[in-house]
């Protein structure tokens, strides 16, 4: 392959470290560069594309689902009118998406409908059921609060949403 001469101005302590590291992994600073370059393209080629549910599927269903949304009092009662409506909510990476209960088809985030999981959670006051990885630090941070004038909790609530 041809390389063509690059002129590249760096700081002098910033070029002073490449030297160290390329010293150390006994290459010379220009291969160090090009293969930091080469990570950095490689790592943007490999780079998901945010999967967006289409605005004329998300409207109706913000429509549809936004009384439930805004009137539920808990997890289940949040599942149950969902439920109702054939639909269902699932843990997805960081966060919520509504699902199809007839085909278990995803149709978009909880959070394009305007709900994001964060919001939930803080309505709800408790961890979203089935183990979404976020209700252990949601209890850790329950934990760590001081909670002034609140008496001791007895009782752990545990909430379900029907399959």
């Amino acid at each position: 392959m041809h390389h063509r001469e690059v002129i590249l101005k760096l700081p002098e302590p910033t070029l002073l470290a490449l030297q160290q590291i390329a010293a150390t992994e006994d290459i010379s600073v220009g291969t160090l560069v090009r293969n930091a370059i080469a990570r950095e393209m490689s790592r943007r080629e490999k780079a998901k594309t945010p999967i967006r549910a289409d605005e004329r599927l998300v409207a109706p269903l913000r429509a549809l689902l936004a009384d439930d949304f805004a009137y539920a009092g808990s997890w289940t009662d949040l599942g149950h009118r969902l439920q109702r409506k054939g639909f269902a909510l699932a843990e997805s990476g960081g966060g919520l998406i509504l699902l199809s209960q007839g085909t278990g088809e995803r149709l978009c985030k909880a959070s394009e409908l305007g709900y994001s999981f964060s919001a939930l959670l803080r309505k709800f006051d408790a961890p979203f059921p089935a183990g979404h990885r976020h209700a252990t630090s949601l209890n850790r941070k329950r934990a760590t609060l001081p909670q002034p004038n609140a008496p001791a909790r007895q009782e752990q609530r545990i909430c379900a949403i029907p399959p």
